[in-house]
């Protein structure tokens, strides 16, 4: 998840993805975009920008079902 600190809509994705993480085992990487002007440039507005399995799958909200969704299908194609 690229994220900044102080960000509300981060922290809210944040909450989403280890609340699934408690039931379907993942690694979680968070990027702390603030800095970083090429990451800045990338993801400045859209933040947080979530990636599974290398691929953005949700920007600025991450809805629960969909995200739960979304991991569990990537795990059972591995």
């Amino acid at each position: 998840m690229y994220s900044r600190p102080g960000c509300g809509l981060c922290d809210e994705a944040r909450e989403v993805i280890l609340a699934e993480r408690t039931r379907t085992s993942f690694a979680f990487e968070e990027i702390d975009i603030s800095g970083d002007d090429d990451l800045e440039l990338e993801y400045g507005i859209r933040i947080p920008v979530v990636l599974v399995d290398g691929e953005e799958r949700f920007e600025i909200r991450v809805d629960p079902a969909a995200f739960a969704r979304t991991v569990r299908r990537t795990i059972s194609r591995s």
